[in-house]
């Protein structure tokens, strides 16, 4: 262990509580705060977020050998936790300090490997250089990281006046920010991916079957499994009086009536669903090899705890393997083995899966959590914070005062931007995010009364030595969730999910729903949700909630993707207008002047396309009025725009009317190859409804005019191409 020159500490501050000027939980009582001298913080007192996990609020000294770097590492965190520097950093958030511990004993034990000891007086800028080279070489770790790694010793040097040890004194690499040592560039765009929608449709899609078809099912297997093993304990309790022979005897008559009963019902002995632990069967007849026989069903048939007595495990030599056997060659096997009926999938006419044993119960249950997460996540666009605080009751439905739509409000805890207490919020949503809550309600409601959670989220193992909340485990669980679906119903020439560009499966973060659906919100108002919910629907129960009593500012991000939509589409026009595709409407030959005008200024070779990032400064004021249509596309003006003159009050209206657009005659109307399907089902319609023998005169010539626009329309997009 390194000798260190540790500065001596003020007479009551390692007596100090950790946790001084913190807001704390109701009721806590301050006395019990961990102090500034104790070998472990606990610093939950002041998280308020249920879901936080107990290790990231913990910090636990001991874990670091070195005495040195452990009291580097204390000093620092307290300065970092309770004092404010105006301009430079605000008070560490509590439920922060795992992250910091982790980044200030990075650059200590580096210290400490340079110097051989943690002696703050002895750094200066060639070891500091050194550091960031070390940071910056051996592995991939990204500018940003590096950035946040060296704000270590910036820190040092900010807080020196608060620091035992007296800090830093000279200023890291000149005042340069740690970012810019780093070489980050700062990027204003969300550089969040956004899910492609050939990824979010089927994974919508799914978890809401999930939810609607195939959730009855896992509940009912629940209720089924729960309803045995009450059974099982009272089998058990009714043989305590009997001596083991006896036990015994009774169970292996137990056991005979069972398969008697299966005999009659035509099935097979249960099997797990895969084989686990490395452990098979090979079949006494037909040698075939499978997982093997599902005793733990068995014994809660006929009651045996084998947890408790191990030795009455049913397939022990004295147990009844003879029996098992012999019903083996009898009935044959199935796999699972519950009674709980599954659902048929209606596009094949087969179950949806084999029936469930105790093993594939508990991971559907976790899949069915997923797909809710999903369906809660994506049509809300709540932050994962905020679908995370969701608790039982958090659902109320209640009709508007006329009477006729039905509005469903989630209310739960927005945290960004806010007081570490976070605020109540209330989102408006849509029917599946309710039905979503109503299974989550019945599922999580056995593990979290267990641990006496209200929660909505809770790990669904009932184990006592398992965390409380999902929490990050829900990453993990919904890239589970996409494997899952692509083993139950993909193919192996075809993924239900397919992957991404680069070949591998497309990995999900809880930060890509929010963007997406807010992407799909400001730039196809009128593409359809895992076909069945058009994204207008959802954001008009959004934006209702969202304007009114949310706090989270989804607003905000919708209208930040609509800017970076319409960038993206223009970009597709000015690419298009490069290989030769011409526009119709009557804004076309405005558009295509600006487009032109822009690739004479760049002079883009035949195979290259201009500097992107030049490209997108120069179209920018222009992607601004474009807004994405059915019929046609719209780069607004104001000034020229019919659908505001046919309006009764668009005053100061920054945003076109669609339902009287005239895309035919507004001279903001673009139409392009990609709205002729649209087109085209109009003028099928049309036709259809002229052949009807009892229109008016008037009608049919009325009809017989639109069909003839309609024709023209389509006439020019086929002659653009």
């Amino acid at each position: 262990m390194s000798k260190v020159a540790l500065a001596p500490l003020p007479q009551d501050l390692h007596d100090r509580p950790v946790l001084a000027s913190a807001a704390l939980k109701q009721d806590f009582d301050r006395s019990r705060l961990s102090r500034y001298g104790d070998a472990s913080w606990d610093l939950g007192p002041a998280v308020f977020r249920e879901n936080t996990r107990r290790c990231h609020v913990t910090v636990h000294f001991g874990s670091v050998e070195d005495i040195g770097t452990r009291e580097a590492i204390r000093e620092l965190l307290y300065a970092r936790l309770n004092v404010d520097l105006p301009g430079h950093r605000k008070k560490l958030p509590p439920a922060c300090v795992r992250q910091i511990f982790n980044r200030a004993r990075r650059f200590f034990e580096f210290v400490r490997g340079e110097l051989g000891a943690v002696d703050l007086s002895r750094i200066d800028q060639q070891l500091l250089d050194r550091y960031a080279r070390h940071l910056q070489t051996g592995c991939s770790r990204r500018p940003v990281i590096v950035g946040h790694l060296l704000e270590v010793p910036v820190d040092l040097y900010a807080f020196r006046d608060h620091l035992p040890s007296g800090g830093l004194r000279f200023q890291p690499w000149s005042g340069r920010a740690p970012a810019r040592v780093a070489g980050y560039r700062h990027v204003r765009e969300n550089r969040t991916p956004r899910m492609p929608e050939e990824v979010i449709a089927p994974l919508l899609a799914w978890s809401i079957r999930y939810v609607t078809e195939f959730a009855p099912d896992i509940l009912a297997a629940r209720d089924e499994l729960d309803r045995l093993e009450t059974h099982c304990a009272k089998l058990v309790q009714s043989d305590q009086a009997l001596d083991r022979k006896q036990r015994r005897a009774r169970q292996r008559r137990r056991l005979m009536d069972y398969f008697e009963r299966r005999g009659r019902e035509e099935r097979g002995v249960p099997i797990w669903g895969s084989a686990h632990n490395g452990t098979t069967m090979r079949h006494p007849e037909t040698g075939d090899v499978s997982p093997p026989v599902n005793s733990h069903l068995l014994h809660l048939h006929i009651g045996i705890d084998a947890r408790a007595d191990s030795g009455m495990h049913i397939q022990l030599a004295g147990g009844a393997p003879d029996l098992i056997d012999a019903a083996i060659r009898v009935l044959g096997v199935e796999t699972g083995g519950m009674d709980t009926c599954i659902s048929h999938l209606p596009e094949t006419g087969r179950p949806w899966r084999p029936r469930f044993d105790g093993k594939t119960l508990a991971q559907e249950e976790r899949m069915l959590q997923s797909a809710a997460y999903i369906l809660c996540a994506y049509l809300t666009g709540m932050r994962d914070c905020e679908v995370q605080a969701m608790q039982r009751g958090c659902l109320a439905i209640s009709r508007s005062e006329d009477g006729l739509i039905m509005r469903h409000r989630v209310r739960s805890v927005a945290y960004k931007g806010k007081s570490s207490h976070g605020e109540a919020a209330e989102w408006v949503t849509i029917e599946p995010v309710a039905k979503a809550i109503d299974v989550l309600e019945r599922l999580s409601f056995r593990a979290a009364a267990a641990r006496g959670l209200t929660t909505l989220w809770p790990v669904l193992a009932a184990k006592s030595v398992c965390k409380d909340h999902l929490s990050a485990e829900i990453v993990r669980q919904l890239n589970l969730y996409r494997d899952h679906l692509n083993e139950l119903f993909g193919t192996v020439n075809e993924s239900v999910i397919p992957n991404s560009p680069e070949g591998t499966p497309w990995r999900i973060t809880t930060r890509q729903f929010r963007r997406t659906i807010a992407w799909h919100i400001a730039n196809r108002p009128f593409g359809t949700i895992a076909g069945m919910i058009q994204y207008k629907h959802a954001s008009v129960a959004a934006f209702e909630g969202y304007a009114g009593s949310s706090k989270s500012g989804f607003r905000a991000e919708v209208e930040n993707q609509r800017a970076l939509g319409q960038l993206d589409d223009l970009l597709v026009y000015f690419d298009e207008r490069q290989v030769g595709s011409t526009l119709s409407g009557p804004a076309a030959p405005r558009i295509s002047k600006a487009l032109d005008a822009a690739a004479v200024e760049l002079s883009p070779l035949p195979v290259m396309i201009a500097d992107r990032a030049r490209l997108r400064t120069m179209l920018a004021s222009l992607a601004r009025t474009l807004h994405v249509g059915v019929l046609a596309d719209c780069f607004f003006d104001p000034e020229t725009a019919l659908c505001l003159k046919q309006a009764t009050n668009a005053d100061n209206n920054k945003m076109p009317l669609t339902v009287l657009c005239q895309p035919t005659r507004c001279p903001n109307a673009c139409i392009t190859a990609r709205h002729r399907p649209a087109w085209a089902r109009s003028a099928d319609e049309a036709r259809a409804v002229l052949k009807e023998k009892r229109l008016s005169s008037l009608q049919r010539s009325a009809l017989q005019q639109d069909l003839a626009r309609i024709e023209a329309v389509l006439d020019d997009i086929d002659r653009g191409n």
